[in-house]
């Protein structure tokens, strides 16, 4: 059978079909006994199988940034696999892998300068963990072999990420195989403080002293490097306390840590900058990212490090390779080339400050839903917004995953995080659609 994609997009799959892949992130049984299949995409929406048009509130997966259906990537992807399907990375090279990375370190934060590819968001959490581990040691300070992450904290799913991860479904179900030497920040959500903040809230940057008690604790010594994303995005829209990431940045560089942002969501614009450490005016030394960098299209992450760091590797011998670390499909040219056009995409259309010009659009319109059934909290930053609810008493988590699936039902994505309703559309929403967005969750609240 010769079929061509739109064939396998636009027909219904039958329960048999289903059963053999086994969904990431899913309820299996309950998906199977009652599909949601996506057809196609274009612009913010999404198309069912079934002809449904779903406003996308979610960019994808907090990736489609520029809109889905990009022609400009679609034709530089297409243009790349004819030119060259694979190049190997290890001891070669190709042009595209170093234009890439020369892109993203001009809209890095002033000083991060070297890039490193890989092929997820999870694989850029791993890899910098093992830089910053490498690099302490080749500092001359071995011991520092400890790691803290923080309570509410999302750094991917591969047992580094998991383990300075502070999710609690995620980590104890492969609790013995956890990094061992890994401790927590407390998380800075405070609902009696800062419920229904506009921005950053007033309240918690003192939360950022607790890294002084981890210090005093298991002393600096033995600390290499902490890692936080400057929003916290799965766990519900974290927006830091002002003063809170300035406070931890202070504290890390007294006492000789690494600072890590994990902005595999937060990069490429989401915050009205290109990475959050600009938006908040706090430079790590180390930054993760993904999602955005292709817009979603082809699987990249990488891992972008201040050029201190990359420097202390290159003191060996010439010939002697300096990281022993990398992937088969690290800077794979096809990644390269969505990499390519979809920064030429943010930089043509101004995407970053179009951000800034919405946002008090944006924010105006998420808090319109104060006082709706349920609701006990919403926050928002950028083109990123929450809605948090009272769980149902004896029931956690399924007011949040009902409120999804209604909300689906009635042409709209968002996402699930517990009880709390995530919402990052791509940066081209238009006005209308942010009011079709708003409207149509206010019609699934004023439901419950």
């Amino acid at each position: 059978m010769n079929a061509r994609p739109q064939d396998f997009a636009a027909r219904a799959l039958t329960r048999e079909e289903l059963e053999a892949h086994w969904m990431p992130f899913t309820a299996n049984r309950h998906f199977k006994n009652k599909p949601r299949i996506l057809s196609h995409a274009k612009g913010v929406h999404y198309w069912t199988a079934d002809g449904r048009q779903i406003l996308d509130g979610v960019a994808g997966l907090w990736c489609v940034n520029a809109g889905h259906g990009r022609k400009e990537i679609s034709q530089a992807v297409a243009a790349s696999l004819e030119q060259m399907d694979f190049a190997p990375p290890f001891q070669m090279g190709h042009p595209q892998a170093f234009d890439l990375a020369n892109k993203v370190k001009q809209i890095a934060p002033a000083g991060l300068d070297h890039v490193f590819f890989v092929n997820s968001g999870s694989e850029s959490v791993d890899t910098a963990l093992k830089i910053a581990l490498q690099y302490q040691r080749l500092k001359g300070e071995a011991s520092r072999t400890r790691l803290i992450g923080r309570e509410r904290g999302y750094h991917g799913v591969n047992l580094g990420g998991t383990s300075l991860g502070g999710m609690v479904a995620n980590r104890k179900a492969w609790g013995p195989a956890m990094v061992p030497g890994v401790d927590h920040l407390p998380h800075t959500h405070n609902l009696a403080k800062n419920a229904y903040s506009k921005g950053q809230p007033e309240h918690g940057a003192e939360l950022a002293n607790e890294l002084e008690r981890l210090v005093g604790l298991h002393d600096a010594s033995s600390i290499a490097a902490v890692i936080v994303e400057p929003i916290a995005g799965s766990t519900g829209v974290l927006v830091p306390p002002k003063g809170y990431l300035q406070k931890l940045r202070e504290l890390c560089t007294k006492h000789g840590i690494l600072l890590i942002f994990d902005e595999v969501i937060t990069g490429f614009g989401r915050t009205g900058s290109a990475f959050a450490a600009q938006e908040f005016g706090v430079t790590p030394d180390i930054i993760t990212c993904a999602k955005g960098l292709t817009n979603g299209s082809v699987p990249m992450g990488a891992v972008i490090v201040k050029k201190e760091i990359y420097d202390a590797f290159m003191t060996g011998p010439e010939g002697a390779i300096e990281l022993f670390h990398g992937y088969t499909y690290s800077c794979h040219p096809t990644a390269c080339a969505a990499g390519l056009a979809t920064l030429e995409i943010y930089e043509k259309e101004g995407l970053f400050q179009r951000v800034k010009d919405i946002a008090p659009y944006w924010e105006n319109a998420v808090h319109s839903l104060k006082g709706l059934p349920g609701v006990v909290d919403i926050r928002n930053y950028g083109l990123v917004a929450a809605i948090e609810y009272e769980p149902i008493a004896g029931a956690p988590g399924k007011r949040g995953f009902d409120t999804f699936l209604k909300a689906f039902d009635e042409g709209i994505l968002v996402r699930a995080a517990g009880d709390i309703t995530a919402m990052s559309p791509p940066l081209i929403i238009e006005k209308n659609q942010i009011d079709q967005l708003i409207e149509t969750m206010g019609k699934v609240l004023k439901a419950q």
